[in-house]
């Protein structure tokens, strides 16, 4: 099933997979924290207020894509494994 911990290192291919997926998810993390921290810097003025509102509504986006990031990446190695499963079954017959 899928969020196995075996599975990234199933062979180069997962391990590979796993770590262009972990990148996605550290740059989505970070532009989250940097969106918090721009809107909170806005927010101490009334004329940026506004403004503000957007980044801390772009962080909250960015806290939403990072975990469906890791839903893809799972749901992604799982039919990884299963390709593989189905090209040794098709070389048994």
């Amino acid at each position: 099933m899928i969020f196995e911990k075996n599975r990234r290192n199933a062979s180069a291919d997962h391990r590979r997979m796993h770590a262009l997926y972990e990148i996605a998810i550290t740059i989505a993390d970070f532009l989250a924290a940097i969106s918090f921290v721009i809107g909170s810097i806005l927010f101490f003025s009334d004329s940026t207020q506004t403004v503000g509102t957007w980044f801390f509504l772009l962080g909250s986006i960015m806290f939403f894509v990072s975990p469906s990031i890791k839903v893809m990446r799972e749901i992604k190695l799982a039919s990884m494994g299963d390709v593989d499963d189905l090209a040794k079954r098709f070389e048994r017959e």
